[in-house]
């Protein structure tokens, strides 16, 4: 199995969570026996253009000339990766070429920024397309309200009508794209993200810690961890708003946001409350310091007002950290509230203040939530699982792919049925059967009792039938008058 993936992130370039979802998925599918090919943006990092580990190889391209806005680029990278990945589909054709069978391709898109290369892809090859949706533009938004909105929203439902299967990462993600894009039901496959805790498993020395400790906080106070983009439904403007109720309860307390993007309200809003020096705004970290900082965290929140998943919080979840999080979205499904973490009400600073508070002043109960959320990532949000589960579907888009009409345009796969009939047609080799036995005599009681057996039912003789007997009526018993 051949998997072409089509993404626009992929580490190093982190925008939002498809670049954590890849990072983790793409190598597991590799180990499950997958070659997995991922086609993506190199805009960022300073990555090399190809990249290769065993059975995962990395294409990136790059949007060189001069674009006039965000969609414009978006389409001139579907541009450099249809020509990539139509580079590579000629590459392996070539390869293949005259071989009696051929290895199943299978393109993925992950969300609508890879739809124009995935599509033409598709159709020039008539080959089977599934995507990953990991968000949409209504949800984003709570609701569709200009032109720029329709339009992605547009291509977010192109994207899941062109697609075999349409995989998202939640039972949320499945109700929101059902309402919004009008997928149906039994299109969708829900397969949830995971992380690896191994990662936050590095050497971290006790004078080493505190050394990168002190950068963000006294030696006296807690860490309270926050790492998003600086975007509304992230909901970093709810913890500001709950941070001076925090402090009311527990002043040895920190706030660190991590994250990029336009953060200027924010700080302003933090100095009209009066609590700039319990706020520290790091802007965008590395990946060693963002590790680094789930390792001195005390607590991890994410007060999200949309979120279709919430990998953060289970990032910090593998890390050992104890978390606190809205209900909102798929964050209600990765953090069981009293068990595995605290949850908290959307968009409501007092509810998340006593979250915190709750985690800071009970810090056995806290360490027991994040123990068990240890062993949940370790066991359910374990990407070797996921990736046996997105491999399954990948078998599925073929097998149906391979049995239907579609497959007769392709170039590639066209004489791929007649094989397989011809396969099925040969006739199973015939073994030369042994000579029989001569059967000794049988008895005469038993040659008698087998030519009984062998009468048929005209030349038995007739026998007198039992006269049917009428049914008597039931005796009723007179009433008696009280």
């Amino acid at each position: 199995m051949r998997v072409l993936m089509l993404s626009w992130e992929y580490p190093p370039m982190r925008v939002g969570g498809i670049a954590a979802a890849l990072e983790g998925l793409a190598p597991a599918l590799a180990r499950a026996g997958v070659e997995v090919h991922v086609v993506t943006c190199g805009a960022s990092g300073g990555a090399p253009d190809e990249e290769e580990a065993p059975g995962l190889f990395i294409h990136r391209v790059n949007v060189d000339q001069q674009t006039n806005d965000f969609l414009h680029w978006v389409h001139v990278l579907n541009e450099q990766m249809d020509r990539r990945a139509e580079a590579l589909i000629q590459e392996w054709t070539a390869e293949e070429q005259g071989a009696a069978t051929r290895t199943p391709i299978v393109l993925h898109v992950h969300d609508w920024l890879g739809l124009f290369a995935g599509k033409g892809l598709k159709y020039r090859h008539n080959l089977p397309l599934l995507s990953t949706i990991h968000a949409t533009e209504f949800g984003r938004n709570n609701g569709i309200h200009n032109d720029l909105q329709a339009y992605i929203n547009h291509c977010e439902w192109e994207l899941q009508w062109e697609s075999w299967r349409v995989i998202v990462c939640s039972a949320f993600m499945r109700g929101e794209v059902m309402y919004a894009l009008s997928t149906p039901y039994d299109k969708l496959d829900v397969i949830y993200n995971g992380v690896d805790p191994s990662v936050y498993e590095f050497p971290f020395p006790d004078e080493e810690r505190a050394t990168f400790r002190g950068r963000f906080c006294a030696p006296n106070e807690k860490i309270v961890y926050f790492i998003g983009r600086m975007v509304r439904e992230k909901g970093a403007q709810v913890l500001i708003e709950a941070w001076p109720h925090v402090l009311a309860g527990y002043h040895d307390a920190k706030l660190v946001i991590a994250g990029g993007g336009y953060r200027a309200h924010l700080e302003q809003r933090a100095a009209e409350l009066g609590i700039s020096n319990k706020v520290y705004f790091t802007g965008r970290v590395s990946d060693e310091d963002r590790d680094r900082l789930y390792r001195v965290a005390d607590v991890g929140v994410y007060p999200s007002l949309y979120e279709p998943f919430g990998i953060v919080a289970l990032e910090a979840m593998a890390a050992r950290v104890p978390v606190v999080v809205s209900e909102a979205g798929g964050l209600a499904e990765v953090v069981e509230h009293d068990v595995t973490g605290t949850t908290t009400l959307v968009e409501n600073p007092q509810s998340l203040a006593w979250g915190i508070l709750r985690v800071l002043k009970e810090p056995g109960f806290a360490r027991w939530m994040a123990d068990a959320a240890y062993e949940r990532v370790r066991t359910v949000f374990n990407w070797d699982r996921i990736a046996e589960q997105t491999r399954d579907v990948y078998h599925r888009v073929w097998s149906e792919y391979i049995a239907s009409d579609w497959v007769k345009g392709s170039a590639l796969f066209a004489d791929w049925q007649q094989k397989q009939a011809e396969l099925e047609a040969q006739p199973a080799a015939v073994k030369p059967r042994a000579p029989r036995a001569k059967r000794a005599a049988k008895p005469a009681s038993t040659a008698a009792a087998e030519e009984a057996a062998a009468v048929t039912p005209e030349d038995a003789p007739a026998t007198e039938q039992p006269a049917k007997r009428k049914p008597q009526k039931p005796v009723r018993t007179p009433r008696v008058e009280e």
